[in-house]
């Protein structure tokens, strides 16, 4: 069998290779979302009131997201949580669901931020006090009381930036941006 002809410019292919693949990595570490939003805690429990839910997530806003805000775009987060019962000879029967939403606002007259749920709001003075505000809830009532003999319950939230509720040419330009994509899912089983 004949020897394998090398080029000289092989060094110089692994060379260039090598940059390629270095380059190739920088970008896809530089376009994975640098904000990530964290669940701290979340927790249900069983009462006389029904099932409760507390929560406590943390995050900044991305650079695109906070000057969105600054511009005059009020944001939504929404919580969801479903509270589910496990079957084996079926689908999992959904119980009962319950939403929250937070509306954030800059308000540019008195350089504030207006948090509102429901028909109440609050103003705050700096954008952080603003964000604590709707990064955790407590004694949240998602169900009526659930009987004992339902000991197969398991939890399913949801905590994300409500992308749906923006001005809709700002929705389809954001399509793509990561950035605009806050949120966190977990399931968590309902203590007896």
């Amino acid at each position: 069998m004949p020897p394998i002809a090398r080029s000289a410019d092989s060094p110089k292919r692994l060379r260039t290779a090598a940059a390629m693949c270095l380059v190739w990595l920088s970008l896809l570490l530089t376009t994975a979302p640098a904000h990530a939003l964290d669940l701290l805690r979340l927790d249900a429990q069983r009462s006389e009131r029904g099932v409760l839910v507390n929560f406590e997530t943390h995050f900044d806003l991305p650079g695109g997201v906070e000057d969105a805000l600054q511009r005059g775009v009020a944001l939504h987060f929404l919580a969801e949580a479903v509270l589910m019962r496990s079957r084996w000879y079926w689908r999992d029967k959904e119980l009962a669901r319950a939403t929250r939403t937070w509306r954030i606002a800059y308000q540019p007259l008195t350089f504030s931020y207006k948090v509102s749920q429901g028909g109440l709001s609050q103003t705050y003075r700096s954008l952080g006090e603003a964000l604590r505000a709707l990064q955790r809830f407590s004694q949240w009532r998602i169900a009526d009381q659930v009987s004992a003999d339902e000991d197969r319950c398991y939890i399913e939230f949801t905590y994300k930036l409500d992308t749906e509720q923006l001005p809709r040419p700002l929705q389809i330009g954001i399509g793509s941006q990561p950035e605009w994509t806050l949120g966190v899912a977990r399931t968590i089983a309902l203590p007896d």
